[in-house]
């Protein structure tokens, strides 16, 4: 039985239930929930994982929501820095971009020209200058 989705979109594993006994060596029986009511509660020792960590932090799959294009855009949160290339005769201009779900560590170098169109916000102290 599949736990919400299809196929390989499946997750592989589904929250932690407490086990409520051995059943012979290689098994044991878990406490399911009602909506898991069809499913045997019995399960092979290979098929379990040990939980790891705090249940009260596992995000539930019934609030995670994946668009159809399994796409999202990632937003910067600021500039951490500039620094000024050149190429033969001309000057590139790189800012260093912390996106919103990323460590300091995993900031990216992007071409502030496209940057600053995108998202203006960013560069207030282009304004006060010009």
């Amino acid at each position: 039985m599949r736990f919400g989705k299809k196929a390989k979109l499946s997750p592989r594993y589904v929250s932690p239930y407490k086990i409520l006994k051995r059943v012979g060596k290689v098994a044991y029986e878990l406490e399911l929930p009602t909506e898991l009511a069809a499913v045997n509660p019995v399960f092979h020792i290979s098929l379990l994982r040990k939980c790891v960590g705090d249940p009260a932090t596992i995000v539930p799959l019934e609030s995670v929501v994946v668009k159809d294009s399994l796409t999202y855009e990632e937003v910067p949160i600021e500039i951490l820095d500039r620094q000024v290339g050149r190429l033969r005769n001309r000057e590139i201009t790189s800012v260093k971009v912390l996106w919103r779900s990323q460590s300091i560590e995993r900031a990216t170098w992007e071409a502030e020209a496209p940057m600053k169109a995108k998202y203006p916000h960013l560069f207030p102290f282009d304004s006060i200058s010009a």
